[in-house]
């Protein structure tokens, strides 16, 4: 390669350096701040397309022009009425004023960085000023009816503010000193609130004592329920052998006078063969073929067994 070549290489590979020196692109996602040794020169460039800057001196910085994400770290945060509560919250935003932003944050690890501190800072502030039961619930609705058989009624406490004013003004807060730093608020969450670890062993206990309480009330309520059964069973069972006992008395009283008009009228007809056959009867049941029965000579028991002379 001799020196003339060399040389038009070297022209043209200064002029490609100048030439990608002197223009950047913008794409319609971003919005560019151009600096000149590290301070911001002219307006924010916002429009699509291609630019010109003074190479080697100016610096293209890129900023995104879309919603961009904020999620906070779960915080123990106090609540009013002093009940330790987990709070998780998360955020969108976006670089609104781009020149502002890259004065004041740089970048957006900064802005993450300072979003922790003014939405969390907002978020316990908040929490702090309302009761529990403010910052769980929206609106006054109704309880739910009671289980059928069921003498409580379910009452719910009443708010004045809910949880949805309280994120309204956790947004509206935070949004005030956000936007001194370029960024816009463009809406906040709470995602997910929870008792401390102390405090929620003690709420399922409680939770679990007043389940056994109610449990305990429908026990005693059915085992009076059951005794109230077995009394009507034991009183409808005795009615009934008492009537049983009556009908049986009665039909054996009709049997017994009938068997006495039959012995009568027996009697009646032939009295020694009426006693004979009572003796006889009378000898089967009380003569023991292996016993010894002693009786007088001149016994009614001994006629019907002496030998005929």
């Amino acid at each position: 390669m001799n020196r003339k070549t060399f040389f038009r290489l070297a022209a043209f590979f200064l002029l490609l350096l100048l030439v990608s020196g002197t223009t950047y692109v913008v794409n319609e996602a971003e919005q560019v701040i151009v600096t000149q040794f590290g301070e911001p020169v002219g307006k924010p460039v916002l429009t699509p397309g291609l630019h010109f800057k003074l190479p080697l001196v100016q610096k293209a910085n890129y900023f995104d022009k879309r919603f961009l994400e904020w999620d906070g770290d779960p915080n123990q945060v106090p609540t009013k009425d002093k009940r330790f509560i987990w709070v998780d919250s998360y955020a969108r935003w976006r670089i609104s004023d781009p020149l502002k932003f890259f004065q004041r944050l740089r970048d957006e690890r900064g802005a993450q960085s300072r979003l922790d501190d003014i939405v969390d800072g907002e978020t316990r502030s908040a929490v702090a000023r309302h009761d529990l039961v403010e910052v769980v619930r929206s609106s006054n609705r109704k309880a739910a009816p009671p289980e059928a058989g069921s003498e409580e009624e379910t009452t719910l406490e009443e708010i004045e503010t809910g949880r949805q004013a309280i994120t309204d003004e956790i947004l509206k807060r935070a949004s005030q000193r956000a936007a001194d730093l370029g960024i816009e608020l463009l809406d906040f969450r709470l995602k997910r609130i929870n008792y401390v670890e102390e405090v929620q062993k003690d709420v399922f206990a409680r939770m679990i004592a007043e389940r056994n309480r109610v449990a305990q009330r429908y026990r005693s309520e059915g085992e009076g329920e059951a005794a109230r059964i077995r009394g009507e069973r034991e009183r409808d069972l005795q009615k009934i052998q008492s009537e049983a006992y009556r009908t049986a008395q009665g039909i054996r009283g009709k049997a017994d006078a009938q068997a006495a008009d039959v012995y009568a009228e027996a009697y009646n007809r032939d009295a020694d063969f009426y006693a004979f056959m009572k003796s006889m009867e009378t000898y089967e049941l009380t003569a023991d073929p292996k016993g010894l029965l002693i009786l007088t000579t001149d016994s009614d028991f001994l006629k019907y067994l002496k030998k005929s002379p």
